[in-house]
């Protein structure tokens, strides 16, 4: 088990990070929040789950011990793989996971791509129980908007994170908010995975 990964970051890509450790790049896969918060050449720390499978090895990495505990604990659900797991923390924080589960809330599940309202209803019976209290309190309406909330400041830090300037960056956030706005005009939230694939396809057009 490798717990935690710490040094500069070497590379930044669209979903993982390369950390050297100990002359050794350790690729990582990381939700775009984590990736915002990550700089090319500056030292960091990510907690991490190695995923072992029978034709590969996967490290996936975040932000804090919370996230790489509720990734986990996501995984006791049936149906629900790393990728999944990973998904629902980049949709929401681990607080908002648990207050969502704790109040039977599926419109907040339904809002990670990958989930519909049956596989809701059903993570909302498997993962009673199993998340816990909040870590830090937060009120009703964070539920799905924890992360979501300052889409446009997270989507600008991930692409600045990956080496484009602050004016490109600005450029692609105000071309996927019209897709944002979509997604926010039918009472979900701005899924920012999408849209920063979105602003990288629109960057690379521009180059």
């Amino acid at each position: 088990m490798i717990a935690f990964v710490s040094g500069p970051v070497a590379a930044l890509a669209l979903t993982t990070a390369v950390i050297e450790v100990g002359g050794i790049g350790m690729a990582v896969q990381c939700t775009p929040n984590t990736l915002a918060g990550l700089r090319i050449g500056q030292e960091a720390r990510l907690a991490t789950s190695l995923v072992v499978r029978e034709d590969s090895l996967t490290l996936y990495g975040f932000a804090d011990d919370d996230e790489r505990q509720v990734f986990e604990l996501l995984q006791t659900a049936s149906g629900v793989g790393p990728r999944l797991a990973q998904a629902m923390l980049a949709t929401h924080t681990p607080d908002a996971l648990r207050i969502a589960v704790a109040t039977g809330d599926e419109k907040a599940l339904t809002a990670v791509s990958g989930i519909g309202k049956k596989g809701a209803q059903k993570l909302l019976l498997e993962l009673k129980d199993r998340l816990g209290e909040p870590v830090a309190r937060i009120g009703r309406q964070g539920i799905g908007t924890a992360v979501t909330s300052s889409w446009r400041d997270q989507l600008q830090a991930a692409l600045i994170g990956l080496g484009y300037a602050t004016r490109e960056a600005d450029e692609a956030v105000t071309a996927v908010t019209p897709q944002a706005e979509a997604a926010l005009a039918e009472g979900g939230q701005a899924p920012v995975p999408q849209l920063l694939r979105a602003a990288l396809q629109t960057l690379n057009r521009a180059r």
